[in-house]
């Protein structure tokens, strides 16, 4: 016997002040999806995100949508939990699951949570794998290990967007999924363009919402990709999730909390900013027994470069490792500009043999001296024979350019990085 239908929910528009609207009439959860009628005959979607004196609360989809007084508000389906299958890859959808590339829905055949499913952290399994990521100075001098969560922190201008493309075309996960949250609309369509040909498309599934879009939207599609990865994870697969950017996801629920009366605490965040990254970063990461990982990226902007911002400081402490780009090795024409003494991996230990390790040691040191006293270097300040460390440093600084710098469309398998930065700090191949 079928089970019965659920009955229609609807209520009435009490206050709207072009961006939160309250209504009363239905009983609903945080995260329920709700339509409203507007004054030209069509509708406007919304989401509760809380309630007030037995009204609920909701965020428009558009904000500004032309609502009157008394419109009528029904409870949708579909807010909580969300269609998965392997008919998302090779797709480039947009908040709501709802293709973007123009081609019909593919084969989505089970359920997924938007939230997540709460898991044992004792039941996961370790970071202990080593992850080929395709890039140089990554694979060899910080290490990436399966199920890790690394930051990438970097001003504007500074080669983000192109470090991410190579990390989606090169690495050797079976799944990677990209969230590109609150860019710009050209960046997007550039980046779909770069990634979603050859092989690595077949594998890939982009979530994008542009920066013009709802800040409710922007956040629904961070837990929309995190969703599609934690699903392909309980398969067993190995996969990749990038989030650009992490920043405009927080700069979305502060948009939000401030428009719900919260106060801001730290540069004009709200409290709920600071519980949101932890609970969404968490998501990622190594799966029970039996199950795959989620390696992350998390892109993070430091505005003015400053690395001390709320978010940069937020996810630096919960990430198991960050890379920072830097603007002066971008000015030096050195790409991709990862300040190597600045950048740290919390695994990398757990996932490469100790002479690899001594020898990323041994890199980062040497760079961080010829950095240190670049200035003194070109004021002719440096006499040669008085530190032979720093000497070092200098007469290998051309080979170590060489070694940091890769075409955006080159590829360098993890052996050979290893190799070939053994080989530049003369520790010797067999090592």
């Amino acid at each position: 016997m079928a089970p019965p239908e659920r009955p229609a929910m609807s209520g009435r528009v009490l206050r709207y002040d072009g961006l939160i609207l309250e209504c009363a009439g239905f009983p609903a959860s945080p995260g329920t999806l709700a339509e409203i009628d507007t004054e030209d005959g069509g509708t406007a979607m919304g989401e509760v995100v809380g309630f007030s004196e037995g009204r609920n609360l909701l965020f428009l989809e558009q904000p500004g949508a032309r609502i009157t007084v008394g419109a009528m508000v029904r409870r949708m389906p579909g807010g909580h939990d969300t269609r998965m299958g392997p008919g998302l890859l090779g797709r480039v959808v947009d908040a709501q699951g709802d293709p973007l590339d123009g081609l019909a829905p593919g084969p989505c055949p089970d359920s997924w949570p938007l939230a997540g499913r709460v898991t044992n952290p004792l039941a996961r399994q370790p970071v202990d794998q080593p992850l080929d990521v395709g890039v140089r100075l990554i694979n060899a001098a910080l290490g990436v290990g399966l199920g890790q969560r690394v930051g990438i922190i970097a001003g504007s201008g500074v080669g983000k967007s192109v470090l991410i493309e190579m990390l989606t075309r090169n690495t050797e996960a079976d799944v990677v999924v990209v969230g590109l949250i609150g860019e710009r609309a050209r960046e997007v369509g550039a980046f779909v363009a770069q990634v979603m040909q050859g092989e690595a498309a077949a594998k890939t599934c982009v979530v994008a919402v542009p920066a013009d879009r709802s800040p409710l939207l922007r956040i629904r599609a961070a837990h929309r990709a995190t969703a599609i990865a934690e699903y392909f994870r309980a398969q067993g697969k190995r996969v990749m999730l990038i989030i650009d950017s992490l920043t405009r996801v927080a700069h979305a629920r502060r948009e939000i909390g401030l428009a719900l009366g919260e106060q801001p605490t730290s540069r004009g965040y709200p409290p709920s900013v600071v519980s949101m990254l932890p609970a969404l970063i968490e998501r990622a990461g190594p799966g029970l027994p039996g199950e795959g990982s989620i390696t992350a990226f998390y892109t993070v902007l430091a505005d003015g470069d400053d690395t001390n911002d709320p978010v940069v400081d937020t996810a630096r402490a919960i990430l198991d490792g960050h890379i920072v780009l830097s603007r002066a090795q971008a000015q030096m024409g050195i790409f991709p500009a990862i300040d190597l003494p600045q950048s740290v991996s919390r695994v990398m230990s757990d996932v490469t043999d100790a002479a690899h390790v001594r020898a990323a040691a041994r890199l980062r040191r040497l760079v961080a001296l010829y950095l240190e006293n670049r200035d003194m270097m070109l004021m002719g300040a440096h006499v040669p024979g008085q530190d032979a460390e720093l000497d070092e440093a200098i007469r290998l600084w051309p080979e170590i350019t060489r070694f940091i710098r890769q075409d955006r469309h080159e590829a360098a398998p993890l052996a050979e990085a290893r190799a070939a930065l053994l080989a530049l700090v003369g520790e010797g191949s067999g090592a």
